[in-house]
């Protein structure tokens, strides 16, 4: 003998998968804001998408390089250049290379408590997007070794800042002296 759901056989089990107005009630109100959460989101995200910032890769662009001219039989030196990222993305300097010196390292320069400055090496520099890095002899720079000695004051140097995501870009760097 079958019976229908309707005939008390069952009564507990049958009855929590028929649908009455209050578990429909609760069943809208839960997903409500899942949906709303979703629609806003996606809002956003069409907003950003159509600004033009949305997968832009970086673009880079350097220049304003300087390097300093060694000085007392030295071939250390060091070099900075302004780098700037119009792209939508952030990127990273991870390598200078230049011809006319033998290593490059790039390093942060911080003064200390006492005074003292500490030079620590950077594996890479974020450049952020719509950003620019800055390098001076008090922060971001590069140390150099020249393979030769004989710079003189208004060289130009040429050097290639690598990137990780971008295409390497070339400089020059004009020789200055230290003190000015």
């Amino acid at each position: 003998m079958t019976r229908s759901l309707g005939d008390g056989a069952g009564a507990g089990a049958a009855d929590s998968w028929v649908p009455t107005r209050e578990r429909l009630r609760e069943g809208l109100r839960a997903a409500t804001v899942p949906v709303v959460a979703c629609s806003l989101a996606l809002a956003c995200l069409t907003v950003w998408a159509s600004s033009g910032a949305a997968g832009s890769p970086p673009q880079i662009a350097a220049g304003n390089g300087r390097v300093l001219l060694p000085h007392g039989g030295s071939r250390d030196t060091a070099a900075f250049f302004d780098i700037t990222n119009i792209g939508g993305s952030e990127d990273r300097l991870t390598e200078v290379t230049s011809p006319g010196v033998e290593e490059t390292l790039i390093v942060r320069r911080e003064s200390t408590a006492l005074g003292a400055d500490i030079v620590r090496t950077t594996g890479s520099v974020k450049v952020p997007a719509g950003g620019t890095v800055t390098m001076s002899p008090s922060g971001l720079g590069i140390t150099t070794r020249t393979k030769q000695l004989g710079w003189q004051a208004g060289d130009l140097v040429p050097f290639v800042l690598h990137f990780r995501y971008s295409p390497s870009v070339q400089v020059f760097a004009v020789v200055v002296r230290p003190d000015s």
